[in-house]
């Protein structure tokens, strides 16, 4: 049996996510401390003991997501599951960060202050209000990137995220956001749904946070990472350093291609699927991607308690 470790994106967040892994393991709050150094503040206090909007805002809940799946890393090396246990690693959105700390081609300091820079820089790209994310719910990807195109007239809208057979989030300006949810509806969508993002992630408009990371990429030390990386734009492995630099520059506007992913993942044997971190929304994508794969979520002592006992 092959397993995959993937590694959730934004929106996974939630107060006091990992507090019960950095008490259970030194090598867990050992990531948080590290993270807290590298950003010049106390991010693990916000984590656990601060409110989920601050938390939210996407310069928090970036590096905050990745600290604490790369402490539930932690814990599971400390029970003796190390990376190369994974046959691929693989992240959704910011994940692919955090899968990359995982699988050592990146520090975890490196990451953490990446990932700061990644979310105020995707922030900053588009101005509160203009942009939006709609996910289109029912409707295949071909079917979503006709949408798209129809309601552009003239402005961005992009399909934005893959996630699954039955999910395809769209992205773009706020009008034309708006105009492609209606016309999904009309063409038979089961639903529309208007995200609260703060950013139109994942599509053109993100071209200058596109050129914020390249340059800040180019100053960070990238190794083969221990096992291969199933890239968000390319759906394929790749373990090449120059080529994961590159693929990262392009996923800021690229779109986030999971569907694809899991069924390359699922291609290359891959028949379990370890969601390291907070929450299980990948676990839901996956299972609706193809139910003969089989999901586990890491994200608290006990999960790895579960995770190590039949090791």
């Amino acid at each position: 049996m092959t397993i995959a470790f993937v590694f959730p994106g934004q929106g996974a967040q939630t107060i006091g996510m990992g507090k019960a892994l950095a008490e259970a393991y030194p090598a867990a709050k050992a990531v948080f401390d590290e993270v807290d150094t590298a950003l010049g503040e106390a991010l693990s206090q916000l984590i656990w003991e601060g409110d989920i909007e601050t938390l939210t805002l996407t310069q928090n809940a970036q590096p905050a997501l990745m600290a604490t799946s790369l402490a539930a890393m932690r814990a599971l090396e400390a029970e003796g599951v190390s990376i190369d246990k994974a046959g691929y690693v693989a992240g959704h959105s910011l994940g692919e960060y955090s899968a990359l700390a995982a699988a050592g081609a990146i520090s975890v300091a490196d990451t953490a202050r990446l990932l700061r820079t990644r979310g105020q820089a995707m922030q900053s790209a588009v101005p509160v209000g203009e942009g939006a994310m709609a996910a289109i719910l029912g409707l295949d990807l071909e079917a979503v990137r006709a949408v798209a195109e129809e309601a552009a007239q003239g402005e961005v809208c992009q399909a934005a995220n893959d996630n699954d057979p039955t999910q395809v989030v769209v992205s773009g300006a706020k009008a034309a956001v708006e105009r492609a949810a209606e016309i999904a509806k009309a063409k038979g969508a089961k639903r529309a749904v208007m995200l609260p993002v703060s950013a139109p992630f994942h599509c053109a408009l993100m071209q200058p946070a596109a050129d914020v990371m390249a340059e800040a990429l180019a100053g960070v030390d990238i190794k083969s990472p221990a096992v291969p990386l199933i890239a968000n734009v390319r759906a394929d492995a790749v373990s090449d350093p120059a080529e994961i630099r590159q693929l990262l520059v392009e996923q800021v506007t690229g779109s986030v291609r999971w569907r694809e992913s899991v069924q390359t993942m699922a291609a290359k044997g891959v028949s379990e699927y370890w969601e390291i971190g907070a929450g299980k929304a990948l676990s839901g994508m996956i299972r609706k991607i193809d139910r003969s794969l089989t999901c586990r979520q890491v994200g608290t002592p006990e999960d790895v308690a579960a995770a190590t006992s039949t090791e």
